[in-house]
């Protein structure tokens, strides 16, 4: 029920001429918008979590990518285009979404940060052994030579694998250059930025670390896979990823002679589980488990966060995997 309560004019005005005052005082806090907060755009929820996590309370995010969305099939309208270009700052990895890379290329918004530009990109297909580390980073963001791990390299249609975020140390490389960029875009904030970076890296080195002593002691080290997200993962860890399909989660039908290559490999390795994911469909996973006579489980390649995910966020759902991986590979 609606009431509808008489305010003195005396009340109105003063209330008017207060809030000129605080609006005029919080525009010209930082950011760029009324509430004084730096509006941030992200591309999708990985890029989101990072913005969060290290602009706390000074940041307004937006994601472009919504929850239950497969962000490779994103296309933004007319009016998501237009407001991405009034972003005081933009956080995307290039090489997810071909409409976004387009977007804020053509944006204009200087506080720009291409997450793949951060750390070293690796090209993987459907297979990916962890075991040859002859062209990894040792996890300092350096390659075995010392050399800077973003240097030089052009990841824009040369099949390199953009699934950084589920490796903790390549995100946390990423996280400093965000860190960066935010502070340079709102300097009031620069040690807050400084800080909230300060104690994600802290948190993914701890993930990192979990990650590294669960899967120490494990009775197989190959696990299978609908969609090649995780040859990072793979590679930081010591394991051999196998996937059905690609670095694109649906690329289409699967061959004959690549599902007998699994059945195989599986019998080989003591695979006992097949993995899919959230976000499409476990058709493939189910048909092969199937055939197999083994289980399915889910493993989140994090690329947004729904009711069905195991945890709230990515640090939550990076431990959900951790523990599938573990179940999986025989991990005590």
């Amino acid at each position: 029920m609606n009431v509808r309560r008489h305010i003195p004019t005396a009340v109105l005005a003063g209330a008017s001429v207060l809030g000129m005052l605080t609006l005029s005082a919080c525009s010209d806090s930082g950011g760029g918008k009324a509430d004084g907060k730096l509006n941030v755009t992200a591309s999708f929820y990985p890029m989101e979590f990072l913005a969060k996590e290290i602009g706390k309370d000074h940041v307004q995010v937006t994601d472009l990518t919504k929850p239950g969305t497969e962000p490779h099939d994103l296309e933004l309208s007319p009016r998501q285009t237009a407001e991405l270009g009034e972003s005081d700052a933009i956080v995307y990895l290039k090489g997810v979404q071909p409409a976004v890379d387009k977007a804020v290329q053509q944006s204009g918004v200087e506080h720009t940060v291409d997450a793949a530009s951060l750390t070293r990109l690796k090209k993987h297909g459907s297979e990916v052994d962890g075991h040859d580390h002859t062209t990894g980073d040792n996890g300092t963001g350096h390659d075995e030579h010392g050399h800077e791990g973003h240097e030089g390299h052009d990841h824009e249609g040369d099949g390199n694998d953009p699934h950084i975020w589920l490796d903790p140390v390549k995100l946390a490389q990423v996280a400093k250059g965000v860190g960066k960029t935010f502070a340079d875009a709102d300097p009031a904030h620069k040690a807050d930025y400084a800080r909230n970076t300060d104690d994600l890296v802290k948190k993914l080195t701890d993930l990192d670390k979990k990650f590294q002593d669960g899967l120490k002691n494990k009775k197989s080290d190959t696990f299978i896979t609908t969609h090649a997200a995780f040859g990072y993962l793979a590679e930081r860890y010591g394991l051999t990823e196998e996937a059905i399909n690609g670095i694109d989660p649906e690329s289409g039908d699967v061959s004959g002679s690549r599902m007998k290559e699994l059945q195989k490999l599986a019998k080989d390795h003591h695979v006992n589980t097949v993995f899919f994911e959230t976000l499409t469909s476990p058709a493939l996973a189910q048909t092969l488990a199937k055939d197999l006579g083994v289980k399915t489980d889910v493993l989140d390649p994090i690329e947004g966060i729904t009711e069905k995910s195991r945890g709230k966020d990515y640090v939550q759902v990076m431990e959900a995997n951790l523990a599938a991986l573990q179940k999986a590979l025989g991990a005590k």
